[in-house]
């Protein structure tokens, strides 16, 4: 038996008067998930453990059967990872956004979704201003900050705080003097940089500065083929999951015109994990355009990007008849543009049958499969009933 997970990342929301009080899931036009609900079996799954933030990292982790209680050290050590970053015994790798703030306000976590190429030109600058850190440029807005012999420090994820005050959200803890001396370099340079000095002149947001976040130190989990006895490999164009399908031995598979954005190739997706389960036992499609929606706070957008994610689901059930299942990681509600914790629902073809009808948020709950841990998730679809 092989299998493919189809995961929109931040999907599930809250029932919206714009949509009539309907969530976005019940409003957008999904034949295919529902089609699955219909005919299939659903549920719901708890995915952020007690004590932890809802973020992607987690809830991707605990999907995979990885216990973040067990296995979670931070966001950036993931990252690094996925970026090829070589991190010692003692480095502390921190996600490091590029975002815009005025007047002391978050005003943008992406700066704009800066590109990669104006991104890699304001760490080239920063570098050098600040080299008692290494800076490694990524993708977009999504890039990385290392403290060789690093502590650690309470920090806030920046898509977090959108339209807040940053004082009372900025680093605290061992690392929190090096961090802001980094970021206050970061203001400095960064107002005076042609990159931004372009953006302005284009109408195009700045990077004001650089929001360190999520450190944490080198982890180590079982491969997913000793866990599980598959193998597998992951399809995603954000570096933390490709960070986690590393750490877990999963084959990154590269989807050229895939951008973690809005304007993905959700098609492209598709077809390359059609090919892949040829050779592969378990395949993690992760899309990441409804958090992207969720965040913005756009319903219109973030009903197209599920109707996409959609499109996807039905291109595998009609090119492969394995077990496919179906789930957002968290929620990311439009009325608060962050995650939530609330359990998620998800559907499973080649598992039984239950009365559910549709897919949405609140008729899983109904599901014959009941709510469940994340961590369990896997378990439940290698299971032989």
């Amino acid at each position: 038996m092989k299998y493919i997970v189809i995961l929109g990342d931040g999907m599930a929301d809250e029932p919206l008067e714009d949509l009539g009080n309907k969530t976005p899931l019940e409003y957008a036009k999904t034949p295919n998930m529902d089609r699955m609900a219909r005919e299939e079996s659903s549920g719901m799954l708890r995915t952020v453990p007690d004590g932890y933030e809802a973020g992607s990292d987690i809830a991707n982790m605990a999907v995979l059967g990885y216990a973040p209680e067990k296995y979670y050290t931070g966001r950036g050590p993931l990252e690094a990872l996925s970026m090829g970053v070589d991190l010692g015994p003692d480095d502390v790798a921190y996600r490091c956004n590029l975002v815009t703030v005025d007047d002391n306000t978050m005003i943008d976590f992406s700066a704009g979704h800066i590109t990669s190429e104006e991104g890699a030109k304001l760490f080239s600058s920063l570098q050098k201003a600040a080299p008692e850190v290494m800076f490694h440029a990524g993708v977009s807005y999504r890039n990385l900050l290392v403290v060789s012999g690093g502590k650690g420090a309470a920090t806030t994820p920046p898509h977090d705080i959108v339209g807040q005050g940053i004082s009372p959200f900025l680093p605290k803890g061992p690392d929190a003097e090096l961090l802001m001396q980094c970021m206050e370099k970061s203001r400095h340079l960064f107002d005076k940089h042609p990159v931004n000095h372009a953006r302005i002149q284009a109408g195009k947001r700045p990077a004001t500065r650089i929001w360190p976040w999520s450190g944490g130190l080198k982890p180590a989990f079982p491969l997913f083929e000793k866990k599980y006895g598959k193998k597998a490999g992951i399809i995603s164009a954000v570096d933390l999951l490709n960070g986690i399908g590393r750490c877990a031995g999963m084959e990154v598979i590269p989807v050229p015109g895939a951008t973690g954005y809005l304007d993905t190739d959700y098609a492209a997706k598709a077809r390359y994990a059609l090919d892949a389960i040829k050779r592969l036992d378990f395949v993690y499609v992760h899309i990441e355009a409804p958090d992207e929606a969720g965040h913005m706070g756009s319903v219109e957008e973030k009903v197209k990007a599920i109707e996409r994610v959609d499109g996807v689901v039905g291109t595998i059930l009609d090119g492969f008849d394995g077990v496919v299942a179906v789930l957002p990681d968290h929620p990311t509600p439009i009325r608060i543009k962050t995650h939530s914790r609330d359990p998620v629902p998800f559907v499973v073809r080649g598992k039984g049958t239950d009365e559910v009808t549709h897919y949405s948020e609140s008729a899983a709950k109904s599901g014959g499969f009941g709510i469940r841990n994340a961590t369990e998730f896997l378990d439940l679809l290698f299971g032989e009933s």
